[in-house]
């Protein structure tokens, strides 16, 4: 970061913001508010000029052909300013500054872009009047309003309020017609396609954004990503653009080509740390980078959540859970992502905790979606499923695309044993997110509830191609083949899982074992059972925990006059014990003593 991005990025919540785009705004302004004091002193002091109006253009060299702007240079500007230099000797961060910087400029260089705004005074009052209507949400009145300006402002308001409001109409028509037997599964807009003709050939970053919004909109995802992958090069400071940059991408492979054709800036960097999480799959990078990111953010409350996030889907909940509260010490109002919060606390069967979070925030804004998930898990939690599910379902009806409260809707129908309103809650979650892991494994465990394994095998397998090192995912799978009658395809099943579980896991190891012995393998069936009980000697389990392997393996080398010294010493320990084998491990004493041993 230096003095130019962080006059840019002061720049980008006045121009979201005057765009109607809120989302991109906050986010903006929580990420100036959480700079470090030394980054803003110095970026105050050696401020850039504004931009020059539209009407005045710099006298500076045209931007290059669009393929230009998807490569990185490869070095960086010799004019970036070093947080180093900065008077009281914070040090500046290589992996995230030491890049060519391209922060709202298309060419590369640290002049600001000229965004085609409102020229005529006339043209700037009207303008006021249709934000004034856009904060109203009166969006038929913004399009009338500005329907003669042709700057790139005004044509973006005005194309971005007639989409809202064919939004509205197309919504209100399918809650309409739900009950019918012709309804669709999605509202259908059918003014889209007219307003990306009307948009036409553009360079102006926010109306290729909507551009790209609109080609996801008819999923036309190529279309899409070559929309915004160039409105972000040009203006990277509009989160608006990532947020729909990431609906576009499908997994981590689309990702990683695109990455090359991004911007290597700070955002890049933010992006790719929530696009991981969104994936429920961050690793050491990601926490590495978040914590890069604090050390060049350190108030900023939007990575802090970031961090607690890579942290969860670590399942490190005790993690996340100081995270959090370092979160709720510095802002106890903040609601973003605080659902998850509640995650941690449900899994970690923290009663007390939850109960006061859910207290706290429904006092704070009980119509938030976020809150009524917080309240559905502090009734989850107690075994009250049908007053969880009332809150859920009120979550979805505030905001139908919010992805938590359908995932714990459908876990809640698993424990209440209702499938097929399951089966329909984990749909609604991968309609609005097929990323997501969770709706997939629901749906698997949904129709292993109904016996139906080929499909649950089908979305077990979905659920692995987002988790591949999900240990629950494989484990689902060989239950599924094993129930199907295909040991082979279990056992692989499981020794995949085994990768990524426990070292000291036993129960995938006496699956295994027993699917061998099935299969009349023999050395492998024993081989896995004496690793039970090595597993539960170094353990201490108690002998009933694996007296069963202990007395296949002393048959294994009874029967094949092997190793009859481990036999006896396995025999004599259960033996010993009051478990349902001592009388077994008895006989086999009895005929190692024939045997002379």
């Amino acid at each position: 970061m230096n003095a130019f991005n962080v006059e840019a990025l002061r720049n980008a919540i006045h121009e979201t913001s005057a765009r109607g785009l809120y989302a991109a705004s906050k986010w903006a302004t929580e990420m100036l508010a959480g700079l470090s004091t030394p980054l803003k002193t110095s970026a105050t002091k050696n401020a850039v000029r504004p931009p020059q109006p539209a009407n005045k253009r710099p006298t500076s060299p045209p931007p290059p052909p669009p393929e230009a702007r998807f490569v990185t240079p490869s070095s960086p500007p010799t004019d970036l300013v070093s947080v180093a230099q900065i008077k009281d000797g914070v040090k500046q961060l290589d992996t995230l500054i030491n890049y060519s910087e391209r922060v709202g400029s298309a060419d590369g260089t640290n002049r600001p872009i000229v965004l085609d705004t409102a020229k005529t005074l006339e043209e700037k009052d009207a303008y006021v009047a249709a934000r004034r209507f856009f904060d109203s949400r009166e969006f038929s009145r913004v399009s009338f309003t500005l329907k003669d300006y042709k700057s790139a402002q005004s044509r973006f308001l005005s194309t971005y309020s007639q989409y809202l409001a064919s939004e509205k109409q197309a919504l209100s028509q399918f809650y309409k017609r739900e009950a019918s037997k012709k309804h669709n599964p999605a509202p259908v807009n059918q003014t889209l396609l007219k307003l990306i003709d009307d948009i036409g050939e553009t360079d102006d970053p926010f109306l290729l954004f909507l551009k790209g919004l609109l080609f996801h909109r008819v999923l036309r995802r190529a279309e899409a990503l070559e929309c915004l992958t160039r409105s972000i090069n040009i203006y990277p400071w509009n989160w608006s653009a990532w947020l729909q940059l990431s609906a576009c991408l499908e997994d981590q492979e689309e990702f990683a080509g695109i990455h090359k054709h991004l911007p290597a800036h700070v955002v890049t960097r933010i992006f790719s740390l929530r696009f991981m999480n969104e994936l429920h799959s961050p690793g050491d990078a990601e926490l590495k980078n978040v914590d890069a990111l604090l050390r060049l953010f350190p108030g900023s409350l939007y990575l802090l959540t970031q961090k607690a996030l890579v942290h969860y889907h670590q399942r490190d909940f005790e993690a996340a859970e100081s995270v959090y509260d370092e979160i709720r010490s510095r802002d106890p109002y903040r609601i973003d992502d605080i659902d998850v919060f509640s995650n941690i606390l449900y899994v970690m069967e923290n009663k007390t905790k939850l109960s006061k979070l859910a207290h706290d925030f429904l006092a704070l804004d009980k119509d938030r979606p976020e809150v009524c998930c917080i309240v559905g898990n502090h009734y989850s939690l107690r075994a009250e499923h049908e007053k969880a599910v009332k809150y859920f379902r009120r979550a979805v009806q505030l905001d139908r695309t919010f992805l938590s409260a359908w995932t714990l809707m459908g876990h809640e129908y698993i424990e209440m044993k209702n499938s097929q309103a399951a089966i329909e809650a984990y749909r609604r979650a991968i309609e609005v997110n097929k990323k997501d892991y969770r709706g997939w494994y629901g749906l698997g465990q949904a129709y292993e509830l109904l016996n139906m394994h080929n499909y649950a095998l089908h979305y077990y397998q979905r659920g692995a191609a987002l988790r591949p090192y999900d240990v629950r995912m494989w484990q689902a799978m060989g239950m599924c083949y094993q129930d199907l009658g295909r040991p082979h395809e279990a056992i692989s099943c499981f020794k995949r899982a085994l990768l990524g579980s426990d070292a000291r896991e036993t129960s995938l190891n006496l699956k295994i074992a027993n699917l061998h012995d099935l299969l009349g393998e023999k050395n492998e069936a024993a081989a896995y059972h004496r690793r039970c009980v090595e597993l539960g000697i170094v353990e201490g389990r108690p002998i009933s925990d694996y007296a069963r392997s202990c007395i296949f393996v002393a048959g294994y080398h009874i029967t094949l006059g092997k190793d009859h010294k481990l036999a006896r010493e396995y025999c004599e320990k259960v033996a010993s014990s009051n478990v349902e084998e001592s009388s077994t491990a008895t006989d086999y004493l009895r005929r190692l003593r024939a045997l002379g041993h």
